[in-house]
């Protein structure tokens, strides 16, 4: 399966050459051109890697780079005009695994691109961060959940659909940015089943499923995964 990259850079043109050069390279490449569009791309599809600009006409890439790391370990590569050696330790802070100062090569680009990558696939048990949201826990690696320190059980598209939600809590996802998330491919957006598993999942981890708290029906949209801390946690 070819890799999928997504690229943020304000820069149209040089974002628009390097999809051609990286699909003549065997990768998907997508581009937007300011934060918030990057932010929203990443969480409603699944990428192996962001290239990431420094200087976004909405938000410093460094603070990007801050957000990204908070909800996705994808791979990230940094780049940016300024050469200054303390940016770059900035971003490799941050969490950043490789910063390539502009101008640069394209097929430097693609060989740092492809060593990230590379490295990342061969790191052993390399974990997945907890999610912990009041009494409620979900390790996306042992693939379990708890309510108080109580197992509850799912199938694992349910889990599935349940670790989607909640890696975009406070963000409304629709059915077909769910069915993305959870199959890697465009889902049927009035796929009903979606809405029974959803049942489910809320019959497992709310305390009463007629009226949820955690998750959230938006009429005419999808799902929303609440930020709520339960009041004995």
């Amino acid at each position: 399966m070819s890799e999928r990259i997504l690229i943020v850079d304000d820069d149209r043109r040089l974002g628009e050459m390097l999809i051609e050069y990286l699909r003549g390279s065997g990768m998907e490449a997508t581009l937007r051109t300011d934060g918030a569009s990057g932010l929203t791309a990443l969480r409603e599809r699944v990428f192996d890697a962001v290239i990431l600009d420094v200087m976004l006409p909405d938000t410093s890439g460094f603070d990007l780079c801050r957000r990204i790391r908070d909800e996705s370990d994808v791979a990230l590569l940094m780049l940016t005009a300024r050469g200054d050696p303390a940016d770059r330790i900035v971003g490799l802070e941050l969490g950043a695994d490789d910063y390539l100062p502009k101008p640069f090569e394209p097929r430097e680009l693609l060989a740092r691109l492809r060593a990230i990558l590379r490295r990342r696939s061969q790191v052993p048990g390399r974990a997945s961060p907890m999610l912990r949201f009041g009494r409620l826990e979900i390790d996306p690696d042992a693939r379990t959940v708890r309510v108080g320190g109580e197992p509850r059980f799912l199938t694992g598209h349910q889990f599935d659909l349940l670790l989607a939600l909640a890696r975009s809590a406070g963000r409304a996802l629709s059915r077909e940015a769910l069915m993305e998330r959870v199959k890697g491919v465009g889902g049927e957006s009035f796929d009903r089943s979606v809405d029974v598993h959803i049942s489910r999942i809320r019959a497992a981890i709310e305390d009463d499923p007629r009226q949820p708290q955690r998750i959230l029906t938006l009429r005419g949209h999808g799902y929303l995964f609440a930020r709520i801390q339960d009041p004995d946690s």
